[in-house]
């Protein structure tokens, strides 16, 4: 079974399955938005489309990730995320 989260009005969504991996895509809108992820476990983040631009808790630095790259986030910590245009990210927990 596979739940559904929405963010910012419907223009951002998340997809969870019993597998400890979530598919989370995100949309434009005209007024760019964070997402603050927090997270035990630690995860790592692929983008599958798009771009995003992720600040880090640990360090504060924004970097750019596009399609095909990914970043890994460490256990009790959160990241920013910051989508300029349709995109959409793949976490896999644990």
């Amino acid at each position: 079974m596979f739940k559904c989260n929405e963010y910012f009005d419907g223009k951002g969504k998340t997809i969870v399955g019993e597998s400890r991996r979530a598919l989370a895509p995100w949309r434009h809108s005209d007024i760019m938005r964070t997402y603050d992820s927090r997270h035990q476990a630690p995860e790592t983040v692929t983008v599958i489309g798009g771009e995003l631009i992720i600040t880090l808790s640990d360090n504060g630095t924004a970097q750019r990730f596009y399609a095909g790259e990914n970043f890994d986030v460490p256990g009790d910590s959160a990241f920013d995320t910051r989508a300029l245009a349709d995109s959409a990210h793949l976490c896999l927990y644990g």
